[in-house]
């Protein structure tokens, strides 16, 4: 029994602690580059037709996602 809320304190602290990181990126969030608009996202303009690739910002976002998803499994 003692175990189930070790791994209960644990997956608390870290939620926790990732609602934090998203409330300071939130709270900063004007000071920040806007995200979608770094260099290396492709866009081409045309006369009726925009396309855009954001290159750079998923590649961002993916190593952010993978380095929380492998906090989160090594600290539970």
């Amino acid at each position: 029994m003692q175990s189930h809320f070790r791994h209960m304190g644990k997956f608390l602290i870290v939620t926790g602690v990732v609602i934090l990181l998203l409330g300071v990126l939130l709270y900063f969030s004007d000071r920040l580059p806007s995200i979608g608009k770094l260099p290396g996202d492709i866009v081409i303009k045309r006369e009726n037709f925009t396309f855009y690739f954001p290159l750079a910002t998923s590649i961002i976002l993916s190593i952010v996602i993978s380095v929380i998803l492998y906090l989160i499994n090594k600290f539970s």
